[in-house]
């Protein structure tokens, strides 16, 4: 009789649990979710989020083929050490955590019977929980992976099969220094500046007068704390020379508006807009979203 092939997904939540329901039916494997909360599981039992689900880790990690690690950059390096000695002989160990440099350094406690892959799928929400998650979350989104240079090639081919199966546009494989210094700018900035946008005394007057920009800017504003306060302090170093840049960049702009220099106003947005259209244009390598 052949072995059950498992994919666990530890941690259901909004990243989780849309993984898990994305992954139902991926080749022959049985998707199993494992959670803390009694709640968490009965919701996605009702919702049929994934094949089965425990509350128990050790009910599934010592036989599941690839374990998918689905919480906050700290719990993810946590559980890797917790259960270092629980994993399968050559399972597969990956992630969905926003920043890959710790998370990599993490794993080295795992035995070298036990393959790493870092994965990064570029999607999410601002809500958090279970109850938000859906399975066509991944549709059009870029799937990062940072492998180490012993992950074999079969788990890479497997990822890239994944990335398929959920729906990514495409595979981008980095090294995590690389992929940290590139997301403190296209992702973490972008939170920093909805945050700040909502600091503003003026925000609670603004009612009636917001438009699409507005909500579009502040969208990421209602974030979850816990997660971003992560995601800022365990890549600080890359984060604050983006924030160093974005403030030269935002005090050009407000010394040509303030000092009434049309031209220089002009040639700054012309030079700006002109930088997001060749971002969108589409070419080799790249998609319109």
């Amino acid at each position: 009789m052949q072995r059950e092939k498992i994919i666990a997904v530890v941690g259901l939540g909004l990243i989780g649990g849309s993984l898990a329901a994305a992954l139902r039916g991926f080749e022959d494997y049985t998707v199993v979710g494992v959670v803390r909360r009694q709640e968490t599981a009965d919701y996605a039992v009702s919702h049929e989020v994934c094949d089965r689900v425990t509350l128990d880790p050790m009910e599934v990690l010592p036989e599941a083929d690839v374990v998918w690690l689905c919480m906050n950059p700290q719990g993810i390096v946590d559980y890797m050490a917790r259960y270092r000695d629980v994993f399968r002989a050559g399972a597969l160990v990956t992630d969905v955590g926003g920043i890959k440099t710790a998370i990599m350094e993490g794993a080295g406690v795992l035995p070298e019977t036990v393959d790493f892959i870092g994965c990064h799928p570029m999607a999410g929400t601002e809500f958090s929980g279970i109850e938000h998650s859906f399975p066509t979350m991944f549709q059009r989104a870029h799937f990062i992976l940072t492998p180490r240079p012993s992950s074999t090639p079969e788990h890479i081919a497997l990822m890239r099969r994944v990335s398929a199966y959920i729906g990514c546009s495409d595979v981008v494989t980095t090294t995590p220094e690389r992929h940290d210094a590139i997301i403190a700018y296209t992702s973490q900035l972008m939170h920093i500046i909805a945050v700040s946008v909502c600091d503003d005394e003026e925000l609670f007057q603004c009612r009636g007068f917001e438009g699409g920009s507005f909500r579009d800017c502040t969208r990421v504003a209602a974030l979850d704390v816990d997660l971003w306060t992560q995601l800022f302090s365990m890549n600080a170093p890359a984060l604050t020379r983006e924030i160093d840049r974005l403030v030269q960049n935002l005090s050009a702009y407000r010394d040509a508006i303030a000092g009434g220099d049309v031209q220089a106003l002009s040639d700054k947005l012309t030079w700006s807009a002109n930088r997001k259209r060749q971002m969108n244009l589409p070419g080799p390598g790249q998609i319109m979203l």
